[in-house]
């Protein structure tokens, strides 16, 4: 039959038996290209009325099979998350809706597949979320209503066990809730549950505990009741954590935190008795009810910190983890069999589980960090803190300082961290001898995963402990030190936690302790001594060594530093195995990083480390370790600079291997990117040689629609960019060739718009002329278009900033005729219009007062930039400038007279609002061009003019250094050039700078040359008074007139 089902067609009704064929379809083993057309089917249904009620009509219709049940309920619970909105477009209906939620709970409770029950949970919850409480205000009350009846005797036993699923994902989903209206909510039926919960969690707890520890014949009773409440369990625990905002101030939560007290101890003992007379089934799941009580512990002390510490013998509780912890540490880390002669023995040690014990260390270190947190670093809050609980707040911190963290509490803890935790198992140093490499990255990756990894958490506590309890724990622990800081001492693992120790209290201890000193007479000759275990010194050096360089190590040891890494990484030497020479190579990074680094003193071992660090690429395997390494040689080559050149080949032989070997590894690929841009930033013009390899990945990883342009695109513009930039003219052809795949990049409308509009600036700088040809000019101009005006204020200015170097570049090489052309491109790619658009909305508001006011769209900065465009296009050509004006007016069906009435009017109130001197100035200048056209439209505006005057002179005679100077014309160019070494792209932008009509004219000098040109094209001095002057406000002419530039 299913072989001759066929397929709906898009035109046919939606139907039960329709569905039910899509689904049998979709969800049988035909052809790829049958489910392929099946879900297509699916999708086109997803907007119909009806449909999710017919994929609930298939769940709950038990005699279908159930892969198609499974995919039906699966399509519904995709769809809640798409189309439950009331706001989502094509909505489930308010009709399908209360259809769907009438049949949601029965279905669930009676559900006997496990795989079903559990999606039909997950529909539930996630309804649950949007509708609860407001449109569905009984769902939680009708669930306890079912979790209390399912208690009672001759009940369905199905129901208790899939009640308290539909109960745990609700709570779950609720939890996560962030609106203060759905925590609302939930803590409003918080008690209700909670009461119901704890009395099931009690008996179930009873009743298998009994069987535990007397026997009887009901042991599958026992069982469903052991697994009964570990469900409770489960949504007890996000309960308290989320469903009351004091949970110590509630009567049921006390009395329920002592009973799990109790209980903590209890369970412990019954899955540890030796010899175990329990199933492995039974003390596994007693295993996670003791996970789910150390998970409500902890999210207790770090969610509701102060409740934690005030609930019933949290003090005691926190006392039993620890130890725990300091009984686990007996095992976990030994100093027995510490000398160096011993190292070898541990090749036979087993592998050592991740046991209950270690997992609930782990947890009890995390519980005390959240205790240490509590006391010294609260957390902070704007909320309006009521005197209970600030009073609850004092009280809970001076609890946990007085009674847990007391100083033998301390010390002990350091101690047992120090001499336990911080030392190798005998599986690690296994494990480093049979895979080096894949410890190695497990090692250095646990410590981002620290609340997941023992000794990671533990050093993470530790550190905490020094900070906080500096004055108790520092002479200790470099009395410690002290006495095993010599060469002579061949207590390796001990010796390596100590270290590790004075390297993560590195920014604490460094006042009372001489590091140069140590450096010099007990590191240099460790590092050298030869013994099998020694390795395990030369690996921990590394590390301590990149731990001190930002603290506390003086410029003429660095030379003693990079002996040391030359050392660790040369692999001729047979105690430097892999392991060593990687972490010598990944935390030689932190040296060259460090602030203060020197590339003079370092380039005598340069080129070892660096030859040494590249080989080791080579050498290991795992693409992480690769990436690490790599990264270090990126580091070397941003800090060395230019005097990275004689290196430079040799790196970029290294990189077109790797390349290929990362295979769908973007992650490799972007590294490769970031050290190829770090080496052309430093080599500048020199980069040139490497063009032909980096031309092509940058274009393969900008192509549209390319798994590369997904994850590579912002790397391959910053090395575009950097190519760029880097690059003396004239471009090559190969340069240029790339300049089209710009357009794309600008259509994708991402956060890397701004860098690629940056590349085409640069492209400006370094070809104008080839840019301004024909077909990339229009291009440029038709995107650019589509850009303004629907970016932020910020972008935009990017974009009118390129047009602006664009006109400027176009004046440069062609003059008027030039700027011709440059008018016409604005005006047929609408950009133009798209501007004068903008600044006629504004005028048009600005015309708007009271309770009829408008708000224009463009306004502020953007309307300053909008101006700016115009200004340096009036600036360069009054002529072109009205021409374009007019053309503008013709299309949009106004005289000239009309548009240049209200531009001007518009132009010249939004001057005052113009904050930045360069373009108050350019402005200025523009305006004060316009009086060549002679014409009364601009004659008439002289008051106007001589109040921007006056006031842009008044500005910039105040850092002029003459009466009659001009403080941004820059008048000694040369003396400004920089005497460093410059990229080619900083000279093209600082000669771009220094050819601007804003720092080349003097503004004085300007206005009375134009004001000159007036008065006699008016027929003198007493015409231009009779017809120009005259129409003046007075004090505007006097305050001109201290100008002295008549």
């Amino acid at each position: 039959m299913t072989g001759a089902v066929e397929l709906p067609q898009e035109a046919s009704p939606l139907t039960t038996q329709s569905l039910f064929y899509v689904l049998q379809l979709a969800a049988s083993y035909t052809t790829q290209q049958q489910i392929q057309t099946a879900t297509q089917q699916l999708q086109n249904w997803e907007s119909h009325k009806g449909y999710y009620v017919l994929l609930q009509n298939v769940f709950v219709e038990k005699s279908l099979p159930r892969e198609i049940r499974y995919l039906a309920i699966i399509q519904l619970k995709n769809g809640i998350d798409k189309y439950w909105r009331k706001t989502a477009a094509n909505a489930v209906s308010k009709e399908d809706k209360t259809s769907i939620r009438s049949r949601l709970l029965g279905s669930g409770i009676n559900e006997a597949e496990p795989l079903l029950a559990l999606q039909n949970a997950l529909v539930i919850a996630k309804i649950v979320r949007f509708e609860f409480p407001h449109d569905w205000p009984d769902a939680i009350t009708s669930v306890t209503d079912i979790l209390r009846s399912s208690t009672q005797p001759n009940s369905n036993p199905l129901y208790l066990p899939r009640a308290l699923l539909l109960l745990l994902y609700i709570i779950k989903e609720l939890a996560t809730g962030r609106l203060q209206r759905t925590r609302a909510s939930l803590q409003s039926v918080t008690p209700e549950i909670f009461h119901v919960l704890g009395r099931i969690y009690v008996e179930k707890v009873q009743k298998w505990r009994k069987f535990i520890e007397s026997g009887g014949d009901d042991e599958g009773g026992a069982l469903d009741s052991i697994d009964q409440s570990l469900l409770a369990v489960k949504v007890i625990r996000r309960l308290l954590i989320a469903g009351y905002e004091f949970p110590n101030r509630n009567k049921d939560v006390q009395e329920f935190w002592t009973i799990i007290r109790s209980q903590f101890g209890h369970l412990l003992s019954i899955v540890q008795q030796d010899p175990q007379t329990l199933s492995t089934s039974i003390c596994d799941t007693l295993e996670k009810h003791l996970m789910q009580l150390s998970k409500l512990h902890l999210e207790m002390a770090k969610v509701h910190p102060a409740a934690f510490a005030l609930l019933p013998d949290s003090v005691g509780l926190v006392r039993a983890y620890w130890g725990l912890i300091a009984t686990f540490g007996e095992t976990y880390g030994t100093t027995n069999a510490v000398t160096a002669s011993d190292m070898g023995g541990y090749g036979d040690a087993d592998e050592e589980e991740k046991s209950l014990r270690e997992r609930l260390s782990l947890k009890g270190f995390l519980l005390i960090r959240a205790c240490v947190k509590m006391v010294f670093s609260p957390s902070q809050t704007f909320k309006y803190r009521h005197a209970e609980e600030k009073e609850e707040q004092k009280v809970s911190t001076r609890l946990m300082k007085t009674q847990l963290l007391t100083a033998d509490t301390v010390n002990h803890i350091m101690e047992t961290i120090v001499t336990r935790f911080f030392v190798f198992r005998a599986s690690d140093l296994r494990q480093w001898e049979e895979e080096p490499e894949e410890w190695e990255k497990e090692d250095e990756g646990e410590v981002d995963g620290w609340e997941f990894s023992l000794r990671p958490c533990a050093e993470k506590l530790f550190l905490d402990l020094v900070i906080n309890f500096k004055d108790l724990l520092v002479p200790p622990l470099l009395h410690v030190f002290q006495s095993v800081s010599s060469p002579d001492s061949d207590k390796i693992l001990f010796k390596d936690s100590v270290y590790t120790a004075i390297g993560l209290s590195a920014s604490v201890i460094h006042s009372q302790l001489d590091f140069d000193a140590f450096l010099n007479t007990t590191l240099v000759a460790e590092v050298q001594k030869q013994d099998p275990g020694c390795k395990i010194l030369r690996r921990r050096i590394a590390i301590l060594l990149g731990q001190w360089v930002t603290v506390k190590i003086s410029g003429p040891n660095r030379s003693l530093v990079y002996q040391i890494f030359q050392h660790l990484l040369n692999p001729n030497d047979r105690t430097n195995d892999q392991v060593v020479r990687v972490t010598a190579g990944r935390h030689f990074k932190h040296i060259a990083d460090e602030w203060e680094f020197d590339a003079g003193p370092f380039m005598p071992y340069a080129p070892d480390i660096l030859d040494r660090v590249m080989s080791l690429i080579v050498e290991v395997e795992l693409t992480e370790t690769k990436l690490a390494l790599l990264n270090t040689v990126s580091v070397i080559v941003e800090r060395l600079e230019h005097q990275i050149s004689p290196f430079s080949d040799a790196i970029v032989s290294l990189l077109p291997l790797l390349w290929t070997q990362s295979g769908e590894e973007h992650l490799m690929k972007q590294a490769i990117l970031t050290i190829l841009t770090r080496l052309i930033n430093s080599m500048k013009d020199e980069s040139k040689k490497y063009h032909g390899m980096v031309l092509p990945l940058i274009k393969d990883s900008v192509q549209p629609g390319s798994e590369m342009q997904v994850y590579l695109l912002e790397d391959a513009l910053d090395l575009w960019a950097a190519i760029l930039v880097q690059t003396s003219a004239p471009a090559s052809a190969d340069i240029l060739s790339l300049a089209p795949h710009l357009f794309s990049t600008f259509e994708l409308g991402t956060e890397n718009l701004h860098k690629a509009l940056d590349i085409t600036q640069s492209y400006y700088l370094l070809a104008p002329q080839e840019m301004l040809e024909d077909e990339m000019r229009n291009r440029l101009m038709a995107a650019l278009t589509s850009l303004l005006g629907i970016l932020k204020p910020d972008a935009n200015g990017v974009v009118t900033h390129l047009m602006e170097v664009i006109v400027r570049a176009a004046e440069r090489l062609g003059g008027e005729q030039a700027i011709e052309v440059i008018g016409t491109g604005l005006i047929e790619s609408g950009f133009l219009s798209k501007v004068v658009e903008g600044l006629r909305g504004s005028w048009e508001a600005h015309q708007t007062t009271g309770p009829n006011r408008k708000y224009p769209s463009v306004d502020g900065v953007v309307e300053t930039d909008y101006l700016s465009v115009l200004a340096r296009f009036a600036l360069a050509s009054p002529s072109k400038f009205i021409i374009a004006l007019d053309a503008m007016g013709s299309v949009r069906g106004e005289s000239f007279e009309q548009i240049v009435e209200w531009m001007l009017t518009e132009w010249f109130s939004h001057f005052q609002n113009v904050g930045d001197p360069n373009k108050r100035k350019l402005m200025c200048l523009a305006l004060t061009r316009l009086l060549e056209t002679g014409q009364k439209w601009i004659l008439q505006r002289l008051q106007d003019l001589m109040t921007v005057w006056t006031d842009v002179v008044t500005e910039l005679k105040e850092g002029a250094e003459d009466i009659g100077g001009d403080s941004l014309v820059y008048w000694d160019p040369e003396g400004l050039k920089p005497t460093d070494p410059e990229a080619p792209e900083d000279e093209r932008r600082r000669n771009l700078t220094f050819s601007d009509p804003v720092h080349t004219i003097n503004t004085m000098g300007f206005i009375k040359h134009h004001l000159h040109q007036v008065i006699a094209h008016s027929g003198g001095q007493d015409a231009f008074q009779r017809d120009w002057l005259v129409h003046v406000d007075q004090d505007v002419i006097n305050s001109y007139g201290k100008l002295g530039i008549w």
